[in-house]
């Protein structure tokens, strides 16, 4: 369940409800709407092309979303439903598709966020056309999922609902993202980078520009690191609330605040300085007093509010659940949608201090399985560091029996294990394994200078964290120290890498999406800003480059199965470190497998990859931890 939002009365609620389908091969999501009363749920699509970001029309009478239906290969249009009745009408033919869109408030037209349009193909016979060659002349010219960046950008287009007629709005050498609409309809707020270079800086801002063609965006916010987030408009329009990053250099290590700035004239403010925690999706409530936020804290991410005056923070949905989204009606209802370990996404009412449920989408699934135990558990690294973390154990635990255990890394490093529902947690519980979960340093949750502690230093101290994670499950009992594997994707691979280079304990490891030497990722990933400005340059720190990549050079210190696995795409870590790291093993005679999905990216998408990843997942554990058995 995801994509909530609330109509303008706050009597409806419209969501949508996906769906993996690894036999046909695709992801089907569908559009729902529920009552806030609870009365009534309605599906509205049952269309096989995906449904999404939906919306309702600021007067009620639409339902609007995103959808390539009939339209294969050219991009999302944006499509209406009448609320009236009727079928779903197609809005917008937009030549590659609409990437984003908000209404504006007299429901009488809409913003667009639309591609440069690509030049075409090579001129001649249209029977054997082929794509004109990549010319790259960008300092950051490339990007995962989608490709090599040529010099197309992203604008804002104005478009009439009733002459179904567009017009830009902004135009230049710069990409506009994230508008939003004043409460008066005059103005569009919306977030860019414009410095000379906009690749070579982190550095985006806020702006507001006129919604009529030929109108010139003002700057807003002057922060030298990134502004941006979703933008939210106070309702006196005299305010807007964004989020403000850390310092420019922090890139990989970015910690959100609440800024507001004035839109007539003034300075940018954050508000309540001193909150060390990341927030983001900023709305301001009815009255205009303070900010709703989501508040990442430790394992959980909360609802919260932030008073304007003095800055004040008030948990309004804490506990050991996620918050992953919530929207506020103009009669100040709040919708919710939220989930734990033990409950996948729901929609929820918060009333009275508390959260009533209002669908149940997993409800008849969650009849048919048995789930595991998730806790929270706190070590000590060897540095005297408290590390925090999740351990999940499986279905039917037996205190005093030790279990075959898996360390599993998440990628980021900027993100967090939490009290979310994890299918591949449970699936391993499932399968008889205790999993542990740790959020090292470098991980989000914990404040700024936890995030920061691993800043040009790989590979060091989240090791650290990461065995005494493992140590405290053996000391608890609970892991089999004979039977430990480890495992993750994307930095969780990176980190699997190093971790096997720095000790042989364990006896199985499945490293997704990494690299090792790091030396050969420089120009070949997406992360060109953040070598230059944290590492450095190859030729000029040529000592730190090795140090990062002592998997590679000490590789002959690797002694554990390894299933490398990898997108044939992914220009976030290429699979070439994948590739590297399997022909070392391999030509160390080291028990190892590596698995190229075709056509994929960092992230697979296509369900059957998915499952097959899954299943080479369990096969590979069971291998090495179990004696084949699965």
């Amino acid at each position: 369940v995801s994509n909530l939002q609330i109509s303008p009365d706050g009597e409806w609620l419209l969501y949508t409800v996906s769906q993996l389908d690894s036999v046909r091969d695709r992801n089907q999501s569908d559009l729902y709407l529920a009552r806030w009363d609870g009365s009534r749920t309605i599906r509205l699509t049952y269309s096989p092309e995906s449904e999404s970001n939906p919306r309702f029309s600021p007067d009620g009478r639409y339902v609007s979303f995103l959808a390539t239906r009939g339209n294969q290969g050219g991009g999302p249009q944006v499509w209406l439903f009448d609320r009236a009745g009727g079928e779903p009408e197609k809005l917008t033919e937009v030549r590659g598709g609409v990437a984003a869109y908000e209404w504006s408030p007299d429901s009488k037209r809409l913003v667009l966020v639309i591609q440069d349009p690509d030049s075409g193909s090579v001129s001649g016979d249209s029977a054997r056309r082929s794509a004109r060659p990549i010319v790259v002349d960008r300092y950051h010219f490339k990007q995962d999922g989608e490709g090599y960046l040529g010099n197309r950008r992203r604008h804002l287009y104005l478009f009439d609902v009733t002459a179904r007629k567009v017009e830009q709005l902004t135009t230049g050498r710069y990409d506009e993202t994230s508008p939003s609409w004043s409460p008066d309809g005059r103005w569009i707020a919306f977030v860019s980078e414009r410095g000379p270079d906009p690749d070579r800086t982190n550095d985006s801002n806020i702006y507001v520009v006129e919604a009529r063609p030929g109108a010139q965006p003002r700057q807003l916010s002057d922060w030298p690191g990134p502004d941006g987030g979703r933008i939210a408009w106070s309702p006196d329009g005299k305010l807007l609330a964004y989020l403000q990053g850390s310092e420019p250099q922090f890139y990989a290590y970015n910690m959100n605040r609440l800024a507001v700035v004035p839109v007539d004239s003034g300075s940018p403010r954050v508000v309540a300085p001193g909150l060390d925690r990341a927030v983001s999706a900023p709305q301001f409530t009815p009255d205009g007093s303070a900010v709703l936020v989501l508040l990442q804290d430790d394992r959980a991410v909360h609802l919260a509010r932030i008073q304007l005056a003095g800055g004040q923070v008030t948990r309004l949905v804490e506990g050991r659940r996620v918050v992953s989204s919530f929207d506020v009606a103009g009669n100040g209802r709040v919708a919710v949608l939220a989930g734990s370990a033990v409950e996948p996404n729901e929609v929820f009412a918060f009333e009275a201090g508390r959260l009533r449920p209002l669908t149940a989408e997993n409800r008849a699934w969650l009849a048919e399985v048995q789930l595991a135990t998730t806790e929270d558990f706190s070590a000590r690294s060897a540095d005297g560091t408290v590390v925090n973390g999740l351990l999940t154990k499986p279905p039917g635990y037996r205190a005093g029996t030790r279990y075959p255990t898996l360390l599993r890394i998440h990628g980021g490093p900027n993100a967090q294990d939490q009290h979310s529902f994890s299918f591949e947690r449970e699936l391993f519980a499932a399968n008889g394994y205790v999993v542990v979960a740790a959020n090292y340093r470098g991980s989000a949750g914990r404040g700024a200078a936890y995030q920061r502690a691993i800043y040009a230093d790989w590979g060091n101290k989240e090791v650290q964290d990461l065995l005494a994670a493992i140590d405290h499950a053996v000391a608890l009992g609970i892991a089999d120290s004979t039977r430990l594997g480890i495992g993750g994707w994307s930095y969780g691979g990176i980190l699997t890498n190093y971790t096997i280079a720095t000790t042989t304990r364990f006896k199985a490891a499945i490293s997704g999406a990494g690299s090792a030497l790091q030396s050969t990722m420089y120009g070949t990933d997406q992360y060109i800003y953040q070598w230059d400005t944290e590492v450095g340059r190859p030729w000029e720190a040529k000592e730190l480059y090795d140090k990062l990549s002592y998997p590679f050079w000490q590789a002959n210190r690797i002694k554990t199965p390894t299933l490398f696995m990898g997108g044939e795409r992914d220009m976030n870590v290429p699979i070439s470190g994948s590739e590297q790291m399997y022909m070392v093993l391999k030509s160390q005679g080291i028990e190892t497998q590596l698995v190229v999905y075709p056509n994929q990216n960092h992230g697979l998408t296509l369900p059957s990859y998915q499952r097959d990843r899954l299943e080479r997942y369990l096969s590979w554990y069971a291998k090495y931890l179990k004696g084949g058995q699965p």
